[in-house]
């Protein structure tokens, strides 16, 4: 069983005991009223405040309202609000990401969506873990912006698919403090606790949050501390915002369920096959963004920033269940000088560095069990231990030129250059780690000798934005994202694949759209369509090679209405159809037009609120996910599934607020995530069964 960190929880204590709490008659937090999200201020864009009714489309805002809300135990809760977002929820804090994609997983899934907080990338360039964003102190956020598709020029690897980026809260004018308590089933507990004020031009905020649970399925569960500090400093034309961000994982893993229609049986969708899998990582990062205002028109930004992430992990669902060990340490530098030339013309120019240095060991401490292939060519011992140091560099020019009243057009190119100096720490080639070569033709793993890797990549995006009428526009998107190969697919090889050839995925993004507002009415409609070069996949003979090809098509619409002071409803949905586009076997059947598998037609949800008097809110939410194929071939799929959740809170007074959620509603029988293997079949992450979580809140 996992247990709270006892450095964590010191920290919480000594903070309770020492801090004086002033009473306040705070504002009672609305979150029924639904906003106007032309008039939404977001930062991802180009780096700086800028109202989303000046941005050509495709970003979306989870705002401050709905986080505190839904109390999200785990960030898919809340980007079920976004359009085109469909994450799979894992075990513990595990994901898969996906945005305006299938749900991305195995070789070339990693690093397709960008990962950040307060726009700095939580791993380094090259150096992705699909789960990352259990690094972010979601739980504490101010609001969540998602970028649907290619990100601006000021983003460059890994902002193919999408951005999110976490914005995390500034001190308060006025002395604040905060501190909540949860509970729910499973021995779900969760604290979090708030600092904040400001002394003359010092502002400090300090946001704490400790979450325990004790995981639906057996020998599974986690928990997790999160501490994040933040001082900000502004004086005339100097504003300096400083931030220390530490995290801490211990998860107890469950793994996949296998048989038809596993999940839907009560027995097996408890078990877990794999009670020896866990999780442990860590990281922290630090990085100081300085803003210095040259004149009235010219704005200068440089964010120094340190990274640091250790994580051990055991791959249960590998044969042998081989120990992972892998860490970064990063240094880096954004810049950007914001010039206004004219009332109708601003450019956004400056340069990206960044530097890192990583390693990667796998061992197995115990024979490899299962058929004679497999014992004779999964030897015990280490399999590979290797370090690699990197270096970007970013040079980037953004433009946005008001051509006349009504049409504004945006441009921007990013050049980003990556270089990887990889040192095998190992004897070279196929054999164990004593140079001994194993059976059936050699070793499963195969380690490459030292080399340095190279990419070269450029990022266009080119939009237009029209205003139709008053508060309603029309928007075009024309953008190239891209992807240079990650460490792990470089030189983490396997069978006689000694060298792996691969060139950057790129995406292009072509997309129209619609939005607007009007008195009780909001709306958003986007088109799109991508095509996906270079997808790194890996082939029948085990290699990781780089020349898959994905056509996307697809439509996603956010909608709201205030029926009048009390009811509202709200909309997010997808319809999108993902298909193969290159000569390619699977399974020795030619996939070409086939759909890619975990790719829904259609998925969204759909939420009615209530308010109740001036001081609750009651939501029930819809979640619907259509049924997709869970294998390339398409010879196997999931059904998909409907789920109610139910949300609310009462202010019952200016300083105490109850929250009460209800997780599927109807106690719904579903899989998270379903795919089909050759080795093992039909696989399941089973869904949660119904759970009632409570929790109360003080605020000083």
């Amino acid at each position: 069983m996992v247990a709270i960190n006892k450095s964590m929880l010191a920290l919480l204590l000594c903070m309770l005991s020492t801090n004086s709490f002033s009473e306040k008659i705070v504002e009672i937090d609305n979150s029924g009223k639904s906003e106007q999200i032309l008039d939404t201020v977001v930062v991802t864009g180009v780096r700086e405040e800028q109202a989303l009714k000046k941005m050509p489309g495709n970003t979306s805002v989870v705002p401050l309202q709905a986080l505190n809300l839904t109390a999200h135990t785990h960030f898919q809760e809340v980007l079920v609000r976004v359009p085109g977002a469909n994450f799979a929820r894992g075990n513990g804090q595990e994901y898969l990401p996906s945005i305006r994609s299938p749900v991305l997983t195995g070789a070339g899934g990693c690093g397709s969506v960008l990962s950040a907080v307060d726009g700095i990338p939580l791993r380094a360039s090259g150096f992705c873990n699909i789960n990352e964003l259990f690094d972010a102190h979601t739980e504490m956020a101010e609001r969540i912006e998602v970028v649907r598709g290619p990100g601006s020029a000021l983003y460059g690897a890994n902002a193919m698919n999408g951005i999110v980026n976490i914005i995390t809260p500034n001190p308060t004018l006025h002395p604040e403090y905060r501190m909540s308590l949860e509970g729910g089933p499973h021995d779900y507990l969760r604290t979090k606790y708030s600092a904040s004020g400001t002394q003359g031009a010092h502002g400090f905020r300090a946001d704490v949050s400790l979450s325990h649970d004790g995981g639906y399925r057996d020998d599974s569960g986690f928990a997790q501390q999160k501490f994040t500090f933040k001082h900000a400093y502004s004086k005339e034309a100097l504003t300096m915002t400083t931030s220390l961000s530490m995290t801490n994982l211990n998860q107890e893993t469950a793994g996949y369920i296998v048989g038809k229609d596993a999940y839907k049986i009560t027995h097996l969708r408890n078990d877990n096959p794999n009670p020896e899998a866990y999780r442990d990582t860590q990281s922290a990062r630090f990085s100081s963004r300085i803003d210095y205002q040259l004149t009235d028109r010219a704005l200068i930004t440089v964010t120094p920033y340190l990274r640091y992430t250790d994580m051990n992990f055991l791959q249960h669902f590998l044969p042998g269940t081989p120990l992972e060990e892998n860490g970064q340490k990063s240094f880096g530098l954004q810049s950007a000088y914001h010039n206004r030339l004219r009332n109708d013309l601003t450019i956004v120019t400056g340069v990206d560095v960044e530097y890192t240095s990583a390693f990667l060991k796998q061992s197995q401490d115990t024979p490899t069990e299962g058929s004679v292939f497999l014992m004779a060519t999964i030897p015990e011992g280490k399999h590979y231990d290797y370090e690699v140091d990197a270096v970007v560099v970013a040079p980037f020019i953004h433009t946005n030129w008001q051509l006349t009243e009504r049409l504004a057009l945006t441009a921007g190119l990013r050049y980003e250059m990556l270089r990887y100096n990889y040192d095998n720490r190992m004897l070279s080639g196929r054999t164990d780690e004593n140079g001994i070569p194993c059976g059936f033709g050699g070793c499963r793993y195969s380690r490459p000798p030292d080399q340095t890797d190279r990419f070269e990549n450029w990022s266009p995006k080119f939009g237009l934005l029209y205003d139709l009428a008053d508060n309603h526009q029309i928007y075009l998107n024309l953008a190239q994202g891209f992807r240079a190969p990650q460490a792990t697919e470089l030189y983490r090889l396997e069978r006689e694949q000694v060298e792996a050839e691969l060139d950057s995925e790129e995406l292009l993004s072509s997309e129209l759209g619609f939005r607007g507002q009007a008195e009780k009415l909001s709306y958003e409609v986007a088109l799109f369509v991508m095509k996906k070069r270079n997808e790194i996949f890996r082939d029948s003979d085990f290699f990781n090679v780089a020349d898959g090809e994905i056509r996307s098509r697809g439509v996603e619409l956010a909608f709201a209405y205030q029926f009048n002071n009390q009811f509202d409803l709200a909309l997010a949905a997808s319809y999108a159809k993902h298909e193969y586009s290159d000569e390619r076997l699977s399974g020795g059947i030619e996939i070409d037009g086939n759909e890619v598998d975990a790719a829904p037609k259609h998925f969204g949800s759909a939420r009615l609120g209530w308010d109740f008097r001036s001081s609750g809110r009651v939501e029930l939410e819809w979640l619907n996910q259509g049924k997709y194929y869970t294998d390339p071939e398409n010879e196997h799929r999931y059904d998909g599934h409907n789920l109610f959740n139910l949300y609310g809170y009462w202010q019952v007074t200016p300083h105490w607020k109850l929250n009460l959620r209800v997780t599927n509603l109807a106690d719904r029988k579903y899989a998270e995530r379903a795919d089909y293997t050759s080795f093992s079949g039909n696989r399941y992450f089973p869904g949660e069964p119904r759970s009632i979580y409570f929790g109360v809140a003080r605020k000083w």
